[in-house]
């Protein structure tokens, strides 16, 4: 195989993959809703975050650099979506003793009241995408994923600089 050919092989298959990631992606971002968008005043991207706030805080206290990080979004993206979301009362932030220019994000009542309903949203997706893998498959599917995710973090804080 001369070295077109090779490189010409090597894109088709990063396009399928690219287009297999891209289709999961939909499809768990379609089946994972947390509340109905009209009901909670929440768009898909802030119902996204605050899974991840329900999920993050049952470990201990998150900020918002966290949010930035889990989305790869810049802070006054992240300062807007947690502004919306505070307003919307799903949220509030909390200054911290140890830095004031800190604020903790701490779910409302109103939040934690889905957090059981994420959980199982989460179970229940994560036995149907598992179905017919066995678990050495799905742990091998899972390093090679966070594998793809650091070569192209790697980009990003190449670029940023």
């Amino acid at each position: 195989m001369d070295r077109r050919t090779e490189a010409e092989g090597s894109a088709v298959c990063c396009k399928d993959v690219v287009g297999l990631i891209d289709m999961i992606s939909k499809q768990f971002k379609r089946q994972f809703p947390l509340v109905e968008e009209g009901d909670s005043g929440l768009t898909n991207v802030q119902r996204r975050v605050l899974n991840f706030i329900l999920l993050a805080t049952m470990d201990g206290e998150i900020y918002q650099k966290d949010v930035e990080e889990k989305f790869h979004i810049r802070r006054s993206t992240a300062t807007g979506i947690l502004k919306l979301m505070e307003k919307n009362g799903f949220i509030h932030r909390e200054s911290v003793e140890r830095d004031a220019r800190l604020k903790k994000i701490v779910p409302t009542e109103k939040s934690i009241a889905l957090r059981s309903e994420v959980l199982e949203t989460i179970r229940v997706l994560e036995t149907r995408m598992a179905e017919g893998i066995s678990r050495e498959e799905f742990q091998t599917c899972i390093r090679v994923l966070k594998k793809m995710s650091e070569n192209l973090s790697g980009d990003e804080k190449v670029v940023k600089k």
